[in-house]
This record gives C-alpha cells, structure tokens and sequence, in this order.
C-alpha cells in the first residue's frame, strides 16, 4: 500500500514535470516570434527610406561691413570750410527735383562776354572785400561740374591716378561712383587731379575772378539766382539731400551755369590771399593754397553765396564734396 502510494505520487510528480516542460517550450516559442517580429520590423524601418521631412532653417543675419578704415596721412592745410565727415549721409525724404539731361562726357561751355564786373561783398565776411569793380576779357567756362563719367573717360584714356589712389585710400573718387551715379560730380580730387583733367580736355582751372564773373552772371547777384537765399535753387543743407546729385538738377544761372551754388565746392586756379586793395589778413592765406568756391551739398546760407571765398591744400585737400569745373581762353 505504501509503495504504490509512492508509485503513484512519482507518476503524479512526472506528469506534472511534464506539463511544465510543454509550457516553457510553447513560451519559448512565443518570446522567439515576438522577438523575430521585432526584428523584421526593425530591418523593415533599416532597409525602407522614406523622403526626409526638410525643414528649412532661417538663414543668420550677415553683419554689414565695417566700414573701410582710411590710409593715414598729413593733415591738410586747414581750410575756411567746417570739417565735415567723408561719407555721404543717407538722404532724407525730400525728394530731388528732375535734373536737366547732361551729355554722358559732358563738353557744354557758355561764353562769358568781356567786360567790368562786381568783385567781392564788403557786407560778408572781411575776405570777401573790398567789393570792386574788375575787367576781365572773354573766356568761356564749362555749364556743368565735371561728372563721374567726364573723370572715368580721362582715367581710362590715360591711366590716371588720383592722390587718394596712390595713397591707397580706400575714400576716393571711385569708392563715392556706384552704377547709376555716371552724372553726380565727380569728388575726392585735389587741385592737381582736376587741373590734369583739365589739361587733358585741352581746357584749365578757371581764375577765382572768372569764377566769381560767371556765377554772379551779368546782374551781379548774390545767389546764381537772385539776392534773396531760396534753398529750393541749389543742392545745399537747407534743401535736404544731404549728398551729391546729377549735375544739372537745379535751374541754371543767367549765364547759363549749373551748380555754382551747392552740390560741390570747385577748384579754381588762383592762390587764396587778400584781393586788391584788402587789409584783412586771413590765417590760412597762403600763395601755395588754392582757392574753393561755390559751397558744398552740406553748406549753409553763407558758403554758398556767389562772393564766398575758401582754400585748401592743392595736393592734399580732397573731400566728398569738393570738384571742379574747366574753363577755356576764349578763342
């Protein structure tokens, strides 16, 4: 009785090791397909490519330039005019009147008639007198400033440095000429640049008399226009732009002259001292400056009178608002 009791607890043992042998192996076989459905789906995902989500990232902001750092060099004789900073500031939202279409190489000139003339203002500042009467012969002078292409026609011909290149500067007359600026009067020349110009024309620097004769015009005005100041007649501060404009843009004087008010200051071939008959003793007279006229697109009611009188180093001096004009013996 007890070995059987025993033999058929064994049995029931066996059977039951049995069943539980079954059962891990049918788990087994459930982990293992889950394992290999695991794996084909990774191995899909693996050998599948589908197009990448492109997500378009917004571009940095470039910093602007930095501005161009000028060549030293000597410090110019000191002129009349206030120092003024070589760049042209950006323009306000005044707009600019229609110029009057310049020749792409300009070669207009208006004869002035020989004849006396009203010299100087004795009501201005003392450099300016005394005013005087003053004869000059025939000549004829240029109707507009000289431009940027008028300059780049020359350098191209010739080969032309300015002093601003040879320097290196990075300031000079082509830095200030961007596509479109083909008529805006040409800048950052010295005396001498603008005198070679002149001679290459087959032309000179007008005398400051000849100037003074042309802009005033056969009225003897003080403004090219009149005696009363109108910034609505001339490219000065009061008007507004702040920078340079084609030549032309303003009516022309009764001679037929363009800008001899504002725009750009302009070279002329005479010294700038003391006028005949002057006590007054200017502290930047000197025989080897040269005289500045017309006021500049930064100027003011007093620089732009017809008898104002300025100088500047004829090597050195040059600025954004400093060109020239050519005259002629009449022939």
């Amino acid at each position: 009785m007890r070995t059987g009791k025993f033999l058929h607890q064994g049995m029931l043992l066996f059977f039951l090791l049995a069943l539980m042998t079954l059962n891990v192996a049918a788990c087994g076989d459930i982990v293992d397909r889950v394992e290999d459905k695991s794996v084909a789906r990774a191995t899909a995902r693996s050998t599948t490519s589908p197009t990448p989500t492109v997500v378009k990232l917004k571009p940095t902001a470039t910093p602007p330039p930095l501005p161009p750092t000028s060549t030293p060099r000597p410090s110019p004789t000191p002129t009349r005019t206030p120092s003024i900073p070589p760049t042209e500031p950006a323009a306000d939202s005044t707009p600019a009147p229609t110029p009057t279409p310049a020749p792409a190489i300009t070669d207009v000139m208006m004869e002035i008639p020989a004849g006396a003339f009203l010299l100087g203002n004795d009501n201005s500042e003392q450099n300016e007198g005394p005013a005087q009467k003053m004869d000059l012969p025939a000549f004829s002078i240029d109707a507009y400033e000289i431009s940027n292409a008028d300059f780049a026609a020359f350098v191209d011909a010739t080969g032309y440095q300015t002093y601003r290149e040879q320097q290196n500067s990075p300031q000079n007359w082509r830095w200030v000429f961007p596509a479109g600026k083909e008529n805006n009067p040409v800048v950052f020349v010295t005396f001498f640049d603008a005198q070679a110009f002149c001679q290459w024309a087959g032309k000179r620097l007008p005398t400051e008399f000849e100037w003074e004769k042309a802009a005033r015009g056969p009225d003897g005005f003080l403004f090219p226009w009149g005696n009363t100041y109108d910034p609505t007649m001339f490219n000065g501060k009061d008007s507004g732009q702040r920078r340079t404009l084609p030549v032309g843009t303003f009516p022309a004087n009764p001679y037929g002259l363009f800008d001899v008010a504002g725009n750009v200051k302009e070279w002329v071939a005479s010294a700038y001292q003391a006028y005949p008959g002057s006590n007054y003793q200017d502290p930047f007279y000197n025989p080897e400056t040269r005289g500045l006229r017309g006021g500049g697109w930064f100027d003011e009611e007093a620089f732009v009178t017809t008898t104002n009188r300025n100088g500047g180093d004829p090597t050195i001096t040059a600025n954004d608002d400093i060109g020239f004009r050519c005259a002629k013996d009449k022939e």
